[in-house]
């Protein structure tokens, strides 16, 4: 996983903040969509296939969830195709703290990391002490990453030092479990912020920054993700340390995953074509790559009844 460096002091990331440069969104939307219309032989799309399979944060948060759904996933994540051994399993299974101890059982032994949402998730407004005190019982009961939500409250009234303070006390109640702050970029209003959004982040500790929670009508984007993208490249090239990207919210299909993998490649390069600094969270997507794998080795599309339900 990402290894980790010093944080900022407040008073260091109030700095970088302050001197975080506005974004062309004009530019960054033709970007953005240029390269989502770049081609890719069969080949290069079987390996991105399958890193997007890699990459996956299998995820499920509803109210209605069970423990048998729960077991049922995290068998989906360990042999997303059991008739086919080829096809590697996912990343994490992401769910809600109260069923990480199932998932911690089902997942022992196995490459596949337990995620949890935590620290009043989706909102990120519960009291201070219970959003960490809800990290660190995740923790314990078996969460590798922890996935928590930026106080944009905070953040999108000025007050930069509190929702600093509060990731980088939220990171320090995960221990040793990797934290992913979700932006919300759908309620940041502009490029502009979510570029600040994303440098308080990981000024703070943040290991990944994710674009959403999936929980309102605006996701991930391809210009979204960009502008997350171009932020993690300037805080390494100012830091040397390394941060995650994760989308999350709308992304379905396998089309849009490779979108997702041509914007890292060209922005982060190869060091982030791993599922150590790239995640996708989704609950539906994963069927679709099967699909498409299926597909380009055969020539022919598998229906959605040849795979078990997310």
């Amino acid at each position: 996983m990402l290894h980790r460096e010093p944080r900022f002091s407040p008073a260091g990331a109030a700095a970088l903040v302050a001197r975080t440069t506005g974004v062309d969104a004009v530019g960054l939307e033709e970007r953005a969509a240029s390269l989502a219309k770049r081609s890719i032989k069969r080949e290069s799309k079987l390996w991105a296939l399958d890193l997007a399979i890699r990459c996956i944060d299998l995820t499920t948060l509803e109210g209605a969830d069970t423990p048998g759904k729960i077991v049922a996933i995290c068998a989906k994540a360990v042999r997303p195709d059991p008739t086919d051994h080829s096809i590697p399993p996912v990343a994490a299974v992401c769910i809600y703290p109260a069923l990480v101890p199932v998932a911690a059982g089902q997942l022992k032994g196995t490459s596949v990391h337990v995620a949890s949402v935590a620290g009043a998730f989706p909102s990120g407004l519960g009291p201070l002490k219970e959003r960490l005190d809800e990290i660190h019982d995740a923790v314990a009961m078996g969460a590798d990453e922890i996935d928590i939500v930026l106080n944009r409250s905070a953040f999108l009234s000025g007050r930069y030092r509190q929702a600093f303070e509060e990731v980088a006390a939220s990171k320090e109640a995960c221990g040793d479990a990797h934290l992913k702050v979700i932006l919300e970029i759908g309620e940041l209003g502009s490029f502009d912020q979510v570029r600040r959004a994303s440098m308080l982040a990981m000024a703070a500790g943040a290991d990944f920054i994710k674009s959403s929670t999936g929980k309102i009508g605006t996701g991930a984007s391809l210009p979204g993700a960009l502008c997350m993208m171009e932020a993690v490249r300037d805080f390494f090239h100012e830091t040397g340390r390394p941060v995650g990207v994760k989308v999350a919210g709308g992304v379905r299909r396998s089309k849009q995953a490779i979108q997702y993998l041509v914007l890292l490649y060209e922005t982060l390069g190869a060091d982030w074509m791993t599922p150590d600094r790239f995640r996708i969270g989704a609950s539906t997507l994963l069927n679709d790559v099967l699909m498409q794998v299926k597909k380009e080795r055969s020539g022919a599309y598998q229906g959605p009844d040849y795979f078990t339900i997310d």
